[in-house]
C-alpha cells in the first residue's frame, strides 16, 4: 500500500496520509509523495479543490521520530526546509484546500492542517505542537502559523508548553473552523469545498492570494494587493456571468 493515495472524484481531489500503523508520521518519503501529489493538484484541470485527512486513528501525529532522532543540525535544517517547502506549496495553491482533521494532528500534522486553508474537525481530534517535549521546536511553519491563526499568546503558551487540546478547544481558539461527529466529517468538508466551488475559480484563486499576501503586508499596502486582483477580475466571462446570473435572478454557470 502506497503511504500516500489521491483520488479524484467529481472535481475534489482527496489526499489521504496512509500509514496508520505509525500514525501517518511524516517521514522524508511521505513529504517527497505529498510534494508530488501537490505538482499534480497544480497541472489538474480536473481538480478544482482538495480534501486532506488521514488514514485510521490520526490525522498525521507528527514527524517520523525514528527519523529525527539521528539528524545533526546540517541533516536537521534540511530536513525542515523539505517539509516546510511543501506545506508552503499547499498553502500557495490557488484552488481551495481543506483539512479533514480525523483524528490526531500533533507537531507535522498540526503544521499541515494550519498550511490548509480550512479545517474541519472530527470531535475524536486533538492538536499540538509537542516538540518541546522532544527536545526541538515546531520546524515545518508551527511557530509562524499558529500565532497567525491563534493569537501570540495562545500559541506560544500551546507551543512552550507542548499541551494537547481537543476539538472544542481548537474550535474555541480559532484553530478550526467547525467541529463535526466523526461519521459527518468527509461530508462536511467535501460541503465546504462543493459550497466554495459553486462560485468563479478566478475569483476564488484571486481571494486566496489576497488573503495569503495581504496578511504579510501593513494595511495600506494590502489595499492595494486586494485592488489590484479586484481589477483583475473585472471585465473578465466568469464575472459577466456572475453579474448577469444575479440580475436575472439565476444561479450562474461558470466557466471552469
Amino acid at each position: 500500500m502506497p503511504d500516500l493515495e489521491l483520488t479524484v472524484d467529481g472535481g475534489i481531489a482527496t489526499v489521504l496520509l496512509n500509514r496508520p500503523e505509525n500514525l501517518n508520521a511524516l517521514s522524508s518519503q511521505v513529504l517527497g509523495e505529498l510534494d508530488s501529489a501537490v505538482s499534480r493538484i497544480e497541472e489538474s484541470r480536473d481538480i478544482a479543490g482538495v480534501l486532506v485527512t488521514g488514514a485510521g486513528r490520526a490525522f498525521v501525529a507528527g514527524a517520523d521520530i525514528e527519523e529525527i532522532a539521528g539528524l545533526d543540525p546540517a541533516q536537521g535544517l534540511r530536513f525542515c526546509e523539505r517539509g516546510q517547502a511543501v506545506f508552503s506549496r499547499i498553502e500557495r495553491l490557488e484552488k481551495p484546500v481543506v483539512a479533514a482533521v480525523n483524528g490526531f494532528a500533533l507537531g507535522g500534522g498540526c503544521e499541515l492542517a494550519m498550511a490548509c486553508h480550512m479545517r474541519v474537525a472530527s470531535n475524536r481530534a486533538r492538536f499540538g505542537q509537542p516538540e518541546v517535549k522532544l527536545g526541538i521546536l515546531p520546524g515545518f511553519g508551527g511557530t509562524q502559523r499558529l500565532p497567525r491563526l491563534v493569537g501570540r499568546g495562545i500559541a506560544t503558551q500551546l507551543i512552550l508548553s507542548g499541551e494537547m487540546i481537543d476539538a472544542d478547544e481548537a474550535l474555541r481558539i480559532g484553530l478550526v473552523n467547525e467541529v463535526v461527529e466523526p461519521d459527518a466529517l468527509l461530508e462536511r468538508a467535501r460541503s465546504v469545498l462543493e459550497q466554495c466551488l459553486a462560485n468563479g475559480p478566478r475569483a476564488l484563486a484571486a481571494s486566496l492570494v489576497a488573503i495569503r499576501d495581504g496578511l504579510e503586508l501593513p494595511l495600506e499596502e494590502a489595499l492595494k494587493v486586494e485592488a489590484s486582483l479586484f481589477a483583475s477580475t473585472c471585465g473578465t466571462p466568469e464575472m459577466l456571468e456572475g453579474t448577469r446570473a444575479f440580475l436575472e435572478k439565476r444561479d450562474p454557470k461558470f466557466p471552469h
